[in-house]
């Protein structure tokens, strides 16, 4: 018995949604080479915990409360190279995938897909492979070529930084800039300069306008 729990690979979960959350626990607690070692709702906690724990794998949602998804990504590949980290998200994988395998992530699964295919990632992932669709794997590697020759043509939300993204998400779920300062650690006049460069990044012609594309967007995602 002891054998078999040292075979297991230790996983960390870290989702603010307590059902999915808890869904992710029970899947991967029917998986035999799995174990939950722990879980936490926000960037902050698994910064604290993880070290402790020291998992084989990090299962990362993109957004949460406070310092977002890719910033733990970030944080994470720096104090461990060798850490495993998935994404579990939500958000559309044609924007965020390749956000995430730069910022250090190992691969990207949409919410939506069955458990047999979220387990399936961890163990690709667990393995040294990159997880992601055939879709984005195909065009990530045309795009230094579209990339050079026709630069101008990228998709607007591809002209977005990282924290733009986040703001922008924050903004189509209704959140007012006071709030989305709290909640990403920004000052108010930080995130009212992102709003400004995000139109502007976006051409749109004023403040609702950005809000009007931010609430389509997010809910076209949902």
């Amino acid at each position: 018995m002891a054998k078999t729990s040292k075979s297991r690979k230790n996983v960390f979960i870290v989702e603010d949604h307590p059902v999915f959350r808890e869904g992710l626990v029970q899947i991967l607690g029917m998986e035999p080479g799995l174990r939950v070692c722990g879980e936490a709702g926000d960037a902050e906690a698994a910064l604290r915990d993880i070290p402790g724990l020291k998992p084989d794998l990090v299962l990362v949602d993109i957004t949460l409360p406070g310092k977002s998804g890719l910033d733990l990504i970030k944080e994470l590949r720096a104090a461990d190279r060798g850490i495993k980290i998935l994404v579990v998200s939500m958000h559309d994988e044609a924007l965020y995938a390749d956000r995430v395998l730069r910022a250090g992530g190992d691969g990207y699964i949409m919410k939506q897909e069955d458990p047999e295919e979220i387990v399936l990632a961890i163990h690709d992932v667990l393995a040294g492979r990159i997880y992601v669709s055939e879709a984005v794997m195909a065009a990530k590697s045309k795009a230094p070529a579209a990339q050079s020759a026709e630069p101008a043509h990228a998709l607007p939300l591809e002209k977005l930084a990282d924290r733009e993204i986040e703001i922008l998400h924050l903004l189509g779920k209704g959140k007012t800039n006071a709030e989305i300062a709290r909640q990403s650690g920004l000052s108010l006049r930080a995130v009212t300069k992102s709003c400004a460069e995000i139109q502007k990044k976006l051409d749109l012609k004023n403040l609702n306008e950005l809000i009007r594309y931010a609430v389509c967007w997010v809910e076209s995602a949902a």
